[in-house]
């Protein structure tokens, strides 16, 4: 079961330290700043390293677009909560949608249970 789990874990913990390395990439004023700069480098290549590793077991597409979309979600709702921007309702929804398309990707049939669709020639 954990070696199962084991990719996705790695995948989510990538897809939180994308949230650090964008939020950090905000703050570092274009390279300017050494501390913002320095988490930008190095949770970017920790977040990349995850993902490449999680790659491994979990097809690229799938994990790409949770890593994007998970990263993408708590960047926003980061800054929403530290009110680097506006709070909304209607923004807080697509968050949610977001979310839930991720976890469905990861609720699917893994791909050798995934029944074949026929090219019906």
């Amino acid at each position: 079961m954990l070696k199962r789990s084991l990719p996705w874990l790695v995948l989510l913990a990538s897809a939180v330290l994308e949230a650090v390395w964008a939020t950090a990439l905000g703050l570092s004023d274009g390279f300017s700043r050494p501390v913002p700069t320095i988490v930008f480098a190095v949770t970017a290549t920790l977040s990349m390293l995850g993902l490449g590793m999680a790659i491994r077991s979990i097809p690229l597409g799938t994990a790409y677009a949770i890593w994007v979309g998970i990263g993408a979600a708590l960047t926003v709702g980061w800054a929403m909560a530290t009110s680097v921007e506006p709070f909304s309702v209607v923004k807080l929804l697509f968050i949610a949608g977001i979310v839930g398309c991720a976890a469905g990707l990861k609720a699917l049939p893994a791909e050798k249970d995934a029944p074949r669709v026929s090219s019906g020639g």
